[in-house]
Formats: structure tokens, sequence, C-alpha cells
């Protein structure tokens, strides 16, 4: 496949059975994956991919990511080995289903279904409770196990393709003085060692089980279960950002459209992507 550089690494053995083992739920999605020993970002590989057209569902993965980043521009720490670092590039398009595609707030949509899949996908191969925390950590308390990055391509006001990362804490590992206090591995959190290739697959598995759930028309069902898997999103202190400064909310909840909604003031106000302080319950 044309714009991707070459493979650095074979898909390791366990990794290719996890994924045998999970064909059915599949149904094509992660037909083509490439793994790599080290990459600059996922993201960005895969997006020079579906650039070059890439089909939908193709997956890359690398056992380091040398400038991993999350969300508002922040590096997402990606240790060798330690983690799983993942990019899937979807194409809405080419998605079964009779739904609009084009728009660019699918986008938004394709975000909150990630959120819920790997949350399952997680809950499901490790055993471990994790919730959700707008707009795309997964969290064990108040420390993260996996953040979401999704980056839509855009023309005309009609999405091209979008590619959905993901970075998984699996490994315990000594993280950056500045996130040491936020960040956790499901290693840790588990006190066992885990199966990565399973985890892995798995994560794949509901994203795809999820992606098709959302294509055929089942929103609401996606977002029933975001909320139910997000007990921070209501009745919790934050400081929301504008431009006058930080303001005392609580959060009362997510819209169709995944913006966050917050009461500040006796008003209610939506957050679409600017910077929220979580405080607690």
């Amino acid at each position: 496949m044309s714009g991707l550089p070459p493979l650095a690494a074979d898909l390791p053995a366990g990794f290719v059975e996890a994924l045998a083992h999970r064909a059915a739920r599949l149904s094509g999605f992660a037909s083509r994956v490439v793994w790599y020993d080290s990459v600059s970002s996922t993201n960005d590989v895969a997006e020079r991919a579906a650039a070059a057209g890439a089909a939908h569902g193709t997956v890359v993965a690398a056992e380091c990511q040398e400038s991993g980043r999350g969300r508002m521009g922040r590096t997402w720490f990606s240790p060798p080995g330690a983690g799983l670092y993942v990019s899937v590039v979807l194409r809405p398009g080419e998605m079964v289903g009779d739904w609009d595609a084009r728009s660019v707030s699918v986008a938004s949509r394709i975000t909150l279904t990630a959120g819920v899949a790997l949350a399952e996908a997680l809950r499901a191969s490790t055993g471990l409770p994790v919730e959700i925390k707008w707009p795309n950590d997964l969290v064990v308390g108040p420390r993260k196990v996996c953040g979401i990055l999704a980056e839509a391509a855009a023309a005309g006001g009609e999405l091209r393709h979008v590619i959905l990362g993901y970075g998984i804490n699996v490994l315990s590992a000594a993280y950056p003085p500045d996130i040491a206090h936020r960040a956790t591995s499901i290693e840790a959190e588990v006190g066992r060692a885990v199966d990565r290739a399973a985890v892995w697959a798995e994560s794949l598995a509901c994203l795809a089980e999820r992606l098709t759930e959302l294509s055929v028309g089942g929103f609401d069902q996606v977002l029933d279960r975001w909320r139910a898997l997000s007990p921070s999103s209501v009745g919790a202190r934050v400081e929301i950002v504008d431009t006058s400064g930080w303001h005392a909310a609580t959060t009362s909840g997510v819209d169709r459209d995944g913006a966050l909604l917050v009461t500040a003031d006796g008003a209610t106000r939506r957050v679409i992507a600017g910077e929220v302080r979580w405080l607690g319950r």
C-alpha cells in the first residue's frame, strides 16, 4: 500500500493470534495492520497513509512514539514496550448504513464512540473498571490510563477521513514529573501481568463493533453507554475558561454533538474544545 514507509518490524506472533481469534467480530476491519519498532507519531503515519488512499480500517501501531501527542498539542509519553500506540484510518463514507457521513460533526460522534469502545475493551480484557472523562480520557479514579485523539480531514465543509489515535498505558513506567501524579497503567492498577496483545486486539474488535452500530443509526445507544461510563459528566466540580478568565462550574451532561454541558452562574453553557480543570465531585 502506498503512503506508508517500509516496515520496521513485523506484527508479533502473539498479536497476529489475538487478532485472528477476533476475526468474526472484526468483519474485515483491521485487515491491514502496519507495525513499527518506533515512529514519530502513529497519527502522522496514518494521516500520510490516508492521504495516499489507505483503506477504511487500516491500522498503524508502534512499540514506541518519539513525538506522540494528545489533545491541545500535549505530548503523549510513549516509552518502548510499555504501552499500545495505535492509529486507525476511518472513512465514514465507506461505513455501512444510511447517515450523513460527509458532515464534519460525524468526527465528534466517532470520538464518543471510540471512548465507549475502548472503555469496554479494557474492561473486557483486564477487568479494570475504567471510566470515561470528557472529552477523550479513560481513567481509573483520578489517573489516566488511556488517551484518545481523533483528527479529522475535511475539504469544502465535507469530511474526508478521520484518524483515530489512542495510547493505552499497559506496563508500569517511570512517568515524567509533570504527569506522574495523573497517569497510571493497567498493570499498576490490577497488580498482575497483562496480555498486551489481547488488550490491543480487543480494542480493535470493540471499535469495529461500536463503529458499525454508529453507522446503522445506533448513536443513541452509544451515547447512553457513554453517559453510563462517564459519571463525572454530571455533578462534578470544574473550572472553565473564556476570554475573561476561569469560572467555577458544575458538569451537567453531554449533548448529542459531544459538547460538555456545564452550569455556571445559573446558566448552562456548552464546552466544545476549551480547557477544563476537574476539581472533583
